[in-house]
């Protein structure tokens, strides 16, 4: 059975103004082109397909909002560190962007980053566009490309690196590794009542 059997597409915004009302709790979805971030959408909803996958990086280019029950969506942010888009769509991000993080109904992001790459210029970039007023979840994906000792190692070299700014663990949408850990986060976030900034650096990880 699927984690959220009634997800469904909203929109895909290309100005503020298409957004879904702010009322309610929305959890956002963000990486680096080619991280797996639509993949994990789909593993973590229990939906394939819900997110579009691509070979080809930067397949995400406008805010794409999903709803997962009434007043519950996740969102779907363009990939960054990868530059087809036409200048013209880039130009929009930056607005489109800054509207999102002050919705009140925003409650975490969760930040999708290769395992095998780690926490990179891009993935910091980020994190310092979300905190503090939003708490955040890093998705180690691609996990089950590692060896159990590889991905220890990772996971607290990226533990190491955040330095208590976010929650990590590992992941990965093809083996289900980590998947009700994350759907877990995601629960929590999706119930809060309120925004409350990320603070506890615990580190987890998943075999």
């Amino acid at each position: 059975m699927a984690a959220f059997p009634n997800a469904r597409f909203l929109i895909s915004a290309a100005a503020p103004e298409q957004y879904p009302a702010d009322r309610g709790a929305e959890v956002a979805f963000a990486g680096r082109s080619n991280a797996g971030k639509s993949s994990a959408i789909n593993a973590i909803v229990g939906r394939q397909g819900l997110a579009r996958t691509s070979k080809t990086p930067g397949r995400t280019r406008l805010i794409n909002f999903f709803e997962l029950s009434p007043h519950e969506r996740i969102v779907d942010l363009p990939g960054y560190g990868y530059a087809r888009a036409p200048e013209s769509e880039r130009r929009t991000w930056p607005r489109l962007l800054e509207a999102l993080r002050q919705r009140d109904a925003l409650k975490g992001l969760f930040v999708i980053v290769d395992a095998r790459r780690g926490i990179g210029e891009g993935d910091e970039a980020l994190l310092a566009w979300a905190l503090p007023r939003q708490r955040a979840h890093v998705l180690l994906s691609k996990a089950d490309k590692l060896s159990r000792n590889e991905g220890r190692q990772v996971l607290a070299a990226a533990a190491r690196a955040l330095g208590g700014r976010a929650t990590v663990q590992l992941f990965s949408a093809h083996a289900h590794a980590g998947l009700e850990e994350a759907q877990g986060v995601l629960r929590v976030w999706l119930s809060a009542k309120e925004k409350t900034p990320m603070t506890s650096g615990e580190a987890t990880g998943a075999d």
